[in-house]
């Protein structure tokens, strides 16, 4: 089992993960971040990508995906909270996706491409 990140370590990873959209989840020790993409392919893609790294990591976010919108949140269950591994697993993942837009304001709505081609029509 790891262990939760110690502070000093959580002061010196953190800050730069926020920089690129990674977000505290209110209530909870974890670490969320939501990606939207120009299509459901690349959105799968990164997705598969991302699998193979957290399989290789042995460690598995938790995550969603609709449509070109791939949410995801990293927290180590076992540990009841963050770990290196959830700072290895988000690393790894901003390095999957570079392109991608990312969604700052986790309290606003984001919608997906479906969502907003069902507007326009």
């Amino acid at each position: 089992m790891s262990d939760l990140l110690p502070e000093a370590d959580r002061k010196t990873a953190l800050p730069p993960l926020a920089e690129t959209g990674w977000a505290a989840v209110p209530g909870k020790d974890a670490i969320r971040k939501v990606w939207k993409f120009r299509s459901f392919s690349e959105a799968w893609g990164f997705m598969s990508r991302a699998a193979l790294v957290a399989e290789k990591l042995n460690h598995h976010p938790d995550w969603t995906n609709r449509y070109n919108v791939v949410d995801v949140t990293l927290t180590t269950h076992s540990a009841r909270g963050l770990t290196g591994l959830d700072i290895d697993l988000a690393r790894a993942m901003d390095r999957l996706a570079p392109e991608a837009e990312i969604a700052r304001n986790h309290g606003e709505p984001i919608s997906c491409l479906c969502e907003v081609h069902a507007r326009k029509a």
